[in-house]
């Protein structure tokens, strides 16, 4: 299971990623915002850039409770 330890806002839907392995990597997180909770986050980039690391969960998240699997952005895989 991939845990994320880091993520900086780089520019739009861009951030860089660091995981407790060491990997940091730059992940545009457009095509992971979908569906109702994303909807101010897509909308307003000062909703986006309140993404911050949920170390309980071990990944990103924003306030209003979305959150993208560590998995699926460790892995690039397709989101559901």
């Amino acid at each position: 299971m991939a845990i994320i330890t880091s993520v900086d806002v780089i520019d739009g839907f861009c951030v860089r990623l660091t995981f407790a392995d060491g990997i940091s990597k730059t992940v545009d997180l457009a095509q992971y915002l979908r569906g109702d909770i994303f909807d101010s986050i897509r909308k307003n980039p000062s909703d986006f850039q309140q993404v911050f690391v949920d170390e309980e969960l071990g990944t990103i998240a924003w306030p209003n409770g979305a959150d993208i699997d560590p998995d699926v952005l460790r892995d690039d895989l397709i989101p559901a």
